[in-house]
């Protein structure tokens, strides 16, 4: 410690550095052998000659041999110091040779997210832990203003579990505006990936949300509304999927199926009441397929369905992996919840400020798509409540009635989960809301882990952190 070199390394040095007298003697003994022999006849002052000349040879053999090796050293170290510059998150000015090639400034100017979005890069804001970058463009050095809450953005990173975890994906957005509060993620195959954008994880149970819409909306459902099931709640087996009552049918209501989870449920509605057609259209008005504006590049999610009834029952359940979505998506379709059945756009950059100190670009909250009617988020609000209160996330909200941060709050949300399709990972999920019922102050939490072998901290414990962390704070006016 102290600095000094490991013992390891200081006895290899001290056994070369004994060792190197015993070799110099060998040498000199072979090399006065060898020079005798080629010097007979000659004198000891001719002796004399050689060895010097001999050892001047190897001093400078010596000197230009040790000049190559600093040179090749530095060389390596610069090499390396270059690829270990901060990158993504891991400053507030992480734009460096990665960015060296972005294509200048629009000739018409930042002139919306579009245009934004061929200039930022992705990496640039993967768990950021400041407010604002810098972005190299046309010669100057932009500041990009993010909307992030430095504090519960740092608070959510500081407790990743990346022990158990492949993937991990949290995004706190206000609401009502589309602010991006917490974008916070862990890929352990891809460091430098931000799954809070990736499109790729299988959407499970919380595709029931864009079920459930449709059934109030197309079928005139409410919460109250009676449901029946054959057999395990979390199966799906085609002999549930029939109208039939018999002494085993179990009867619940609607509020009671959502908050539950319960795959026969969902599956009838898919198969027997809403079909392809209104899927689609659900799905589409949710936003599957459909790109989402924002000003960093995010692809689509996925839904696809085919002619088989069964098929519908397995997307309407959540009940298959080929239905996929990102956090951030998953945050938007919470906040048609709160928002009369309309998403709202996301954002996460609140301006841009050229050099100069001109602004470039300024955020404008944007509606998104109308996925459902302001009747059917009244009743998806009901519902999602209810899977907190005594539905799937129960178990890690216990007790939120009365803690300081939550007592407050109006929280709902949905869960799910599947296994990978190689069965070596655990997607886990919370979709949900938090706000206050005497303030404005109102967020929607999407968590997504991907667990390994080991089960670590849930999706609902991440959105509940999130929720107490913002609002156990006293001032609302953090950013």
């Amino acid at each position: 410690m102290g600095g000094g070199k490991p013992p390891g390394v200081q006895n290899h040095r001290k056994a070369a550095l004994c060792g190197e007298p015993e070799r110099d003697s060998r040498f000199m003994r072979k090399s006065f052998k060898h020079s005798s022999r080629q010097s007979q006849g000659g004198s000891w002052r001719d002796y004399q000659a050689g060895l010097q000349r001999r050892s001047n040879g190897r001093r400078l053999f010596r000197r230009v041999a040790l000049r190559g090796l600093v040179v090749a050293l530095l060389g390596t170290g610069l090499f390396f110091g270059l690829q270990a510059l901060p990158r993504g998150g891991d400053s507030p000015s992480p734009i460096g040779a990665a960015q060296a090639s972005l294509p200048a400034l629009p000739a018409a100017g930042l002139t919306g997210k579009k245009e934004l979005r061929q200039l930022l890069d992705q990496q640039a804001f993967n768990n950021l832990t400041e407010k604002a970058l810098d972005l190299p463009v046309d010669g100057q050095v932009l500041r990009v203003e993010t909307s992030l809450d430095v504090d519960l953005q740092n608070y959510l990173l500081e407790r990743l579990d990346r022990k158990h975890s492949r993937y991990l994906g949290i995004v706190v957005m206000e609401a009502d505006t589309g602010r991006i509060l917490a974008m916070v993620g862990f890929d352990r195959e891809n460091p430098s990936g931000n799954p809070c954008l990736l499109s790729e994880f299988p959407a499970a149970s919380i595709f029931k949300i864009v079920t459930a819409a449709s059934a109030v909306d197309q079928c005139g459902y409410t919460a109250d509304s009676p449901m029946q099931f054959n057999g395990y709640k979390h199966t799906l087996y085609k002999r549930q999927l029939t109208q039939a009552v018999n002494r085993n049918t179990n009867t619940l209501s609607f509020e009671e199926a959502f908050a539950q989870s319960v795959n026969p449920v969902f599956g009838k509605l898919g198969q027997l009441s809403l079909g392809r057609e209104q899927l689609e259209k659900s799905a589409s008005a949710f936003a599957f397929n459909e790109p989402l504006d924002f000003e960093l590049p995010l692809a689509p999610s996925h839904f696809t369905i085919s002619d088989q009834p069964y098929h519908w029952a397995e997307l309407a359940s959540g009940f298959n992996r080929e239905t996929t979505i990102s956090p951030l998506h998953g945050a938007l379709m919470a906040s048609a919840v709160l928002n009369d059945g309309r998403m709202v756009e996301p954002s996460i950059v609140d301006r841009v400020v050229g050099a100069d100190g001109e602004q470039l670009y300024l955020s404008q909250p944007q509606w998104g798509p109308q996925a459902m009617s302001a009747k059917a988020s009244s009743v998806l609000s009901r519902m999602m409540e209810g899977t907190v209160e005594s539905g799937t996330a129960r178990k890690f909200f216990r007790g939120y009635q009365k803690d300081r941060a939550l007592a407050d709050l109006e929280i709902g949300g949905k869960t799910g989960s599947i296994d990978s399709s190689d069965h070596e990972a655990r997607y886990d999920w919370f979709v949900g809301f938090a706000k206050e019922r005497q303030g404005p102050r109102q967020l929607v939490v999407a968590a997504m882990v991907a667990h390994e072998k080991f089960i670590g901290t849930r999706a609902s414990q991440y959105a509940r952190m999130a929720m107490t962390r913002y609002f156990g704070q006293e001032s609302p006016g953090r950013n």
